[in-house]
């Protein structure tokens, strides 16, 4: 057995100069020999390399291992693509047993999927299709404003509706009611779940505004027996857009637009500041805000200035 390096490369170099010079060849018992010398010598070739023998003992297990783990992945694979990339673990299992009389373990054919990165092209449900498809068992309601959005009486039409808000790799959803006749901005809700809560976070707000019409579009929200439930004890009328026409509710629309161009949301890093982000902008733009349609009045002024000439 060698005892350090130079022996090693001695040996080594007495086995490679018995090879003829013109062609590179050991003879079967000089091979037979070297790899005699190289088992015996772990804990010298450990040495050489600098790690130790406990760590290749330990890569030794994993690498038998790992060899163990490639059949059993061939014996997946096959039944995996038998099925078109559709099968799961389930399948798998089951067609294992019965195609090869195998029983493999349910952990450890879900372990070999995700290691091998056999992912089953699995049919997932369509969101808006749930959507719609609840919407439809919703009572709707008849455009009572038909875009008759040339309201000269305040707090008498209102139009309703959800935005999207992304910031910081996440969404968060605006409700806002708005006043067709100032364009002021009335009530609104934001929030990180598009739930039920938010647009009756929204209505509850317009307790002072009984026997005023409120648009919206026929969204799931709308249409809920909850929110309808909510617009009733209000005392408020409600009106829809004729599904799939967004003109129908171009007020808010418009809001909305303006929103997204003046306001740089999407670097808010948490929903607090997108929240105060939101709440001072609406300030501002009820308060603040001049536009040409209004008389080159703010909605507010324009509000007090329509209350004057009904006065």
């Amino acid at each position: 057995m060698f005892r350090n390096k130079n022996c090693l490369s001695e040996s080594r170099e007495r086995f490679f100069s018995q090879a003829p010079q013109k062609e590179f060849k050991l003879k079967p018992f000089q091979k037979y020999q070297i790899i005699r010398l190289i088992k015996r010598d772990i804990e010298l070739l450990c040495n050489i390399a600098e790690v130790s023998r406990s760590g290749y003992y330990r890569w030794l297990k994993t690498a038998d291992d790992t060899d163990k783990d490639y059949d059993d992945y061939l014996l997946v694979k096959e039944i995996f693509e038998a099925g078109k990339s559709r099968y799961g673990w389930r399948q798998i299992r089951m067609n294992l047993e019965r195609k090869k009389k195998i029983i493999m373990n349910h952990k450890k054919i879900i372990r070999i999927m995700r290691k091998y990165d056999l992912v089953a092209k699995i049919r997932r449900r369509n969101p808006y299709k749930a959507i719609m498809k609840k919407t439809a068992e919703h009572r709707t309601f008849e455009n009572k404003l038909d875009r008759n959005f040339n309201q000269i009486i305040p707090h008498k039409f209102f139009c309703t509706d959800i935005t999207y808000l992304f910031f910081n790799n996440r969404i968060a959803y605006l409700s806002v009611i708005k006043d067709i006749a100032t364009g002021e901005i009335v009530a609104w809700h934001i929030s990180m779940h598009i739930t039920m809560e938010l647009v009756l976070g929204t209505i509850s707000q317009m307790k002072n505004y009984q026997n005023a019409l409120i648009h919206s579009d026929q969204g799931f929200h709308y249409t809920n027996p909850e929110y309808i439930s909510e617009v009733r004890e209000s005392k408020l009328i409600q009106s829809m857009s004729r599904k799939g026409n967004c003109i129908d509710n171009a007020p808010i629309e418009s809001f909305f637009g303006h929103l997204k161009d003046d306001v740089d949301y999407k670097n808010c890093k948490t929903f607090e500041e997108l929240r105060l982000l939101i709440e001072n902008y609406i300030q501002y733009y009820n308060c603040e805000r001049a536009q040409w349609d209004l008389n080159k009045m703010t909605p507010v002024e324009y509000r007090d200035h329509l209350l004057a000439l009904n006065a």
